[in-house]
């Protein structure tokens, strides 16, 4: 009689083993299972909670050092208006680049606003070195340095217009210079400029007494009317 006793318990203990180590298989499934998509759960909270927020991030991070200063700008434009023949200076620094902009009388030529733009840089060069400040050294990004000299502030129409900029980027050995204001194909310049009229004016053509307007309409001339009656 106990050894029947015995055996059933033995039994019984182990059918509850077997119990517990199929939930645990079962809860650690469950947990395995769940974790994907509690993590595509959170993905997609995250970003409802950031929507309409800007992504802001630097690209010139551990860049730019030494940094430039808003007391070197100043100084910048300050020297810059005081030179000779400039009507006004202005300094300011989209996305790393210094760029400063130079108003001069509205008669220079294009040699004097070649000459502007090279005297305007050497003075950005002697408050900010050239090789610290406008070259990349040891992979690092610098800055660029625009330097705009016009004789007519936004008077590409006018005849006499001219608009020189002097560049210097941080993988340029040298600052070059370029006079915007002249087409680099001038033949090519004037043929868009051509078309661009045509289209914009179309011309009336005449055939056969019609004369064509706009796109497909046609309108009898008086010839035409009076040959119809």
């Amino acid at each position: 009689m106990a050894t029947k006793k015995t055996s059933k318990h033995v039994k019984t203990k182990s059918a509850k083993k077997k119990m517990r180590k199929a939930d645990i298989i079962l809860i650690v499934g469950c947990i395995i299972l769940a974790i994907p998509f509690l993590i595509l759960g959170w993905f997609l909270v995250s970003a409802s909670l950031d929507t309409g927020k800007p992504i802001i991030g630097d690209r010139y991070e551990n860049n730019l050092d030494p940094a430039i200063t808003k007391a070197q700008m100043e100084e910048i434009e300050t020297k810059v208006a005081s030179l000779s023949g400039v009507e006004k200076a202005t300094v300011d620094m989209p996305t790393a680049t210094l760029r400063v902009n130079v108003d001069i009388s509205d008669t220079a030529t294009k040699e004097e606003a070649l000459a502007m733009a090279s005297e305007a840089y050497n003075v950005v060069i002697s408050v900010l070195d050239e090789n610290t400040y406008f070259s990349q050294s040891n992979g690092m990004k610098m800055y660029d340095c625009e330097v705009h000299v016009y004789n007519v502030p936004d008077g590409s129409e006018t005849e006499n217009f001219v608009y020189v900029i002097q560049l210097k980027t941080s993988n340029m050995e040298t600052a070059t210079q370029q006079v915007v204001s002249e087409p680099v194909d001038a033949e090519l310049a004037q043929q868009l400029r051509d078309d661009l009229e045509k289209k914009n004016n179309p011309q009336p053509t005449e055939e056969s007494g019609d004369i064509t307007v706009g796109s497909g309409e046609v309108e009898e001339t008086p010839a035409t009317s009076e040959a119809a009656e």
